[in-house]
């Protein structure tokens, strides 16, 4: 398992987060473009800055000039994000913690998670923003967990079903399709969690502090 954290041009986190999740393996730090102002406000170093660069403040690519790797990628038919996780497809990179996922643009935002699907079959993408950890999964899973934590669940299409076992609100082959019908801040009624998703996959949105204090991440 190779681990790397993705930062974009959305909302910085917590200097302590980034701490936290290189402690957990998650020891190279990407920049996408912009995301590379807010490395150098906390005063974080990054290992890579890519991007076509219509974001990152001068000053600040001037800063990092001869600190890490910088690489333009003046392409313009995918997002800076999506360089970002291309390279580190390429790289042999395994899982990813996307940070700066989310803020003033709702369209980036949006774009960001659509990537978690897109991507899917060739990396394990999750998002971190705030006390949210997102992720998708699919097929059989169990989740560790802690009694009362609340996880949500959203589908995509009305063809995906899911069966659960742990959670105080059943699901019992249940499509849960967007913009029609969730299951937003079930609850864990023990430390193990199991969902059966069928013909398909689906998002799942945890308590970041909640899974940090019980050692699940």
């Amino acid at each position: 398992m190779k681990k790397c954290i993705i930062l974009a041009n959305g909302d910085k986190p917590k200097k302590s987060v980034v701490a936290f999740l290189k402690k957990k393996g998650y020891a190279t730090l990407i920049c996408a473009d912009g995301g590379a102002n807010s490395a150098q406000k906390l005063n974080l170093v990054p290992d890579y800055i890519i991007g076509d660069f219509d974001s990152i403040d001068k000053s600040v690519r001037e800063f990092f000039s001869d600190k890490c790797s910088i690489i333009q990628i003046k392409r313009q038919n995918d997002t800076d994000v999506e360089k970002c996780l291309k390279f580190a497809i390429k790289k042999g990179f395994t899982d990813v913690m996307l940070l700066g996922a989310t803020g003033s643009r709702l369209d980036h935002s949006f774009c960001n998670l659509g990537l978690v699907l897109k991507f899917f079959e060739q990396i394990k993408i999750k998002i971190l923003h705030e006390n949210s950890l997102l992720e998708a999964v699919d097929g059989s899973v169990t989740l560790k967990a802690s009694a009362n934590e609340i996880i949500s669940i959203y589908g995509i299409d009305q063809k995906t079903t899911i069966t659960s076992n742990g959670l105080k609100y059943i699901l019992d082959n249940t499509a849960l399709p967007f913009g029609e019908k969730e299951s937003t801040s079930n609850v864990a009624l023990a430390n193990s969690v199991s969902l059966d998703i069928k013909r398909g996959r689906i998002f799942l949105i945890r308590d970041f502090e909640a899974m940090k204090k019980n050692d699940l991440i």
